[in-house]
C-alpha cells in the first residue's frame, strides 16, 4: 500500500509538471489585424532567441498549477526592431508561476514607423486574457502589463493611452523602460515625426489620475533608459501609486539573466509589491 501511495504521489507531481511545461500559444487576432506596418516576408529567427519581422503576433500563456487570480502580460524589448523573447520573456515564466501568477509573453509586431501597431497588439493581448479569465481562473481586476526596454515603453504607453476600460491594465511593471520620445525614434515614429506625435508617445507626458500603479526598476549606469525617473515623478504628481528601484550598476538589457548582480533584489522587491494586489 505504501508503495502504491508513493507511486500515485509521484504520478500527480509528474502530471502537474507536465501541465506547467506545456504553454499555450494563441494567435492575437482571430482574423487580420486592424492595421498594418508595411513589413512583408517571413518571420526571422535570430541569435539567442530573438525574433524579427513578426507578421503573426501571438501570446504564449504559462499557467500555474495553483492560480491566484493574477495575470501578467510581458512585452519583450528589442528597440522596436526585434524581440528578445527569452531573457525578457519566456525565461521568467517559471518564477511567476511559482507564485500562482499566470504569465503570458506577447510577441508583438514591429512598428516600422507605425506607432499604433504594437500598441494595438498590446491592447488586444489584454482583451484576449480577460476573455479567458473564467477558463484560466483569473480575476478581471488583476491583469497587469510588463515590459523591458522598448517593451517597457510599450507597457507604459498602454498604461497611459489605453482606449477603454477593457484594455486598461490594472498595474504596470517596467524594467529599464525607454520612456521619453522627444529625441525621436525612427523605428517607432518614423523619420519625420511631428512634435505632437513625439509627445503622444512619451508616457511621462501622458500620465493622468487614472494611470495604473507602477513598479519601475533600472540601473543607475543605464545610458539607454535615463528617463525612468521622469515617468516615476509624473506618476507621483498625478497621485498614481509608484515605486522606483535604481541599482548602482548593471547597464541595460539584463532581463532575467543570472549575471545581473541585483537579480535577487529586484525579484524579491517585485514579489513583495505584487502581494498588494
Amino acid at each position: 500500500m505504501k508503495k502504491i501511495l508513493i507511486f500515485i504521489g509521484c504520478l500527480c507531481v509528474g502530471m502537474t509538471l507536465t501541465a506547467q511545461e506545456k504553454p499555450l500559444e494563441l494567435p492575437l487576432w482571430a482574423n487580420d489585424a486592424p492595421n498594418n506596418n508595411g513589413l512583408t516576408g517571413e518571420e526571422q529567427q535570430l541569435e539567442n532567441g530573438r525574433v524579427s519581422n513578426i507578421s503573426r503576433p501571438s501570446i504564449t500563456v504559462y499557467r500555474p498549477a495553483n492560480p491566484n487570480g493574477m495575470a501578467i502580460i510581458m512585452c519583450p524589448g528589442g528597440g522596436y526592431v526585434r524581440l528578445a523573447m527569452n531573457h525578457e520573456g519566456h525565461d521568467m515564466a517559471q518564477w511567476f508561476n511559482a507564485q500562482g501568477i499566470t504569465f503570458a509573453v506577447l510577441k508583438y509586431r514591429m512598428p516600422n514607423g507605425h506607432a499604433d501597431v504594437p500598441l494595438s497588439d498590446a491592447e488586444q493581448a489584454i482583451r484576449l486574457v480577460r476573455q479567458h479569465a473564467k477558463e484560466w481562473q483569473l480575476n478581471h481586476n488583476k491583469i497587469g502589463i510588463m515590459g523591458a526596454s522598448a517593451g517597457g515603453h510599450l507597457a507604459a504607453t498602454l498604461a497611459t493611452l489605453y482606449a477603454g476600460t477593457d484594455t486598461r491594465p490594472d498595474f504596470q511593471i517596467l524594467l529599464y523602460p525607454v520612456i521619453n520620445m522627444k529625441n525621436g525614434s525612427p523605428s517607432l515614429l518614423g523619420g519625420n515625426a511631428s512634435e505632437e506625435l513625439k509627445t503622444k508617445y512619451s508616457p511621462d507626458l501622458q500620465v493622468n489620475k487614472d494611470t495604473p500603479s507602477a513598479f519601475i526598476t533600472v540601473s543607475s549606469d543605464d545610458r539607454l533608459a535615463p528617463h525612468s525617473i521622469l515617468y516615476y515623478q509624473a506618476l507621483l504628481e498625478k497621485t498614481a501609486p509608484a515605486c522606483l528601484h535604481a541599482y548602482p550598476s548593471g547597464g541595460h538589457g539584463w532581463g532575467f539573466r543570472d549575471d545581473f548582480l541585483y537579480k535577487r533584489q529586484w525579484t524579491e522587491e517585485l514579489e513583495k509589491w505584487l502581494r498588494n494586489f
